[in-house]
């Protein structure tokens, strides 16, 4: 309880009209509210939402290919928060704020009446970025290029494991760093 009080009264400070950013500029509670104060703490710490799944806008489904023999070694089923699909669709643009939720699947393949099939089973963790427009905790080692990034197992949606987004995140993205570090083309809701 002290945590969600304290998170809720520092990103007060950061999402009111008049809270000053690490850069020195202002946003309004609407450019980094009440969504992303459930997520990041006053220190830039990221936990996975718990109410994603029934909040968020689903975005899109990954499966990955399995290394030998046929089907998805795993699924990737992505998630964003609400009002990001309206707004880039509006901007071409993910708006300051904006949560992705991305859950990591083991997957389970079985011949089927379709054909061999690859199911979502075990869930193995979450990767959660944050869009942060100004640079609000430049000394932070999970933000930076505009995105808070973490890697969450799954036996604890509340601590991440990553240490620095350069060294375990950011190396996935690199083909993406044209459209914002994120991989839009997979994600159809947000073709206008």
């Amino acid at each position: 309880m002290r945590f969600i009080v304290a998170v809720g009264a520092a990103l007060a400070g950061l999402s009111m009209g008049g809270g000053a950013t690490a850069a020195g500029q202002t946003h309004t509670r609407s450019q980094y509210g009440a969504t992303t104060a459930a997520v990041v703490d006053s220190k830039g710490n990221m936990q996975v939402p718990a109410d994603y799944r029934t909040r968020y806008q689903m975005l899109g489904t990954w499966a990955i290919a399995a290394d030998k023999g046929a089907g998805a070694k795993e699924m990737h089923v992505v998630y964003a928060s609400p009002g990001t699909i309206g707004a880039y669709r509006k901007t071409g643009h993910f708006p300051d704020g904006t949560v992705l939720v991305k859950e990591v699947f083991k997957t389970n393949t079985k011949p089927m009446t379709t054909g061999t099939v690859s199911s979502a089973s075990t869930l193995d963790g979450w990767f959660v970025m944050v869009k942060d427009d100004v640079g609000r905790f430049p000394t932070n080692k999970l933000w930076g290029d505009g995105w808070g990034w973490a890697w969450f197992a799954a036996s604890d949606a509340r601590k991440t494991t990553s240490t620095d987004f350069r060294k375990g995140c950011q190396s996935c993205h690199v083909p993406a760093k044209a459209s914002d570090w994120i991989y839009t083309d997979g994600y159809p809701p947000l073709r206008r």
